[in-house]
């Protein structure tokens, strides 16, 4: 399905019946990686997992913004009239969560992110020097939004009083500390370092982060 927002035409899919869950994917990806999760999650809650903006089969666009892209979140909220969703972000989509649950703290009724980042310095350099090389070919647009932003600040994230997991894997490319440093800053926050998990590895197409979410959803969702 498709819907305007802010300007953008933003493709969802819709599945499954119960409390909303909204499902936000990383840089260059789709809602597909979450193929696995979305018939678990359907199963008790209303899943609704978005395309990006100049992602998957939403429109292009020519430049792109971490706060552009929670926004995106925010309105498709107003619109389809959604009650206290949940809210689940992979990478990008963990960093749009954060944004728009700082900006608007009555917005969801719990968010879970995953392998999210506060500044581009937030990566290890192992994983942030070969993009850098790549931008330098590619210039793509993509590509510069992870090498440029986000800028979150503590503050920001003190703004965020709902229910909060935060999750990455020991193996990130994202720096340990800076996972840490997500959780310290959300009030009453719960951190979860997956053991020998890597970026994306119990995220896209796998079946480990169902039981992760259920968990904490059960317990927070209206």
């Amino acid at each position: 399905m498709y819907i305007q927002l802010n300007g953008q035409i933003i493709y969802y899919e819709k599945h499954g019946e119960g409390s909303p869950v909204l499902l936000a994917h990383g840089n260059k990806e789709t809602h597909k990686i979450f193929d696995v999760l979305i018939p678990e999650l359907s199963k008790k809650h209303t899943v609704y997992a978005l395309d990006t903006r100049g992602h998957g089969l939403s429109a292009g666009a020519k430049e792109f913004h971490y706060e552009d892209m929670a926004e995106d979140i925010a309105a498709f909220i107003q619109a389809l009239e959604l009650v206290k969703p949940a809210f689940y972000g992979f990478s990008d989509g963990g960093i749009t969560g954060l944004l728009a649950a700082s900006r608007y703290p009555a917005l969801f009724s719990a968010l879970a992110v995953s392998g999210a980042n506060l500044t581009p310095s937030g990566w290890k350099f192992s994983a942030k020097f070969p993009v850098q090389l790549s931008y330098i070919t590619s210039k793509d647009p993509l590509v510069r939004l992870m090498l440029k932003e986000p800028h979150i600040t503590k503050a920001d994230l003190a703004r965020i009083t709902i229910p909060t997991l935060v999750l990455a894997g020991s193996n990130d490319i994202v720096k340990a500390s800076e996972t840490r440093r997500i959780a310290a800053a959300i009030p009453d926050a719960i951190l979860q370092i997956l053991p020998g998990e890597t970026h994306g590895s119990y995220v896209v197409h796998s079946p480990k982060l169902y039981p992760l979410l259920d968990t904490f959803f059960s317990g927070h969702c209206y």
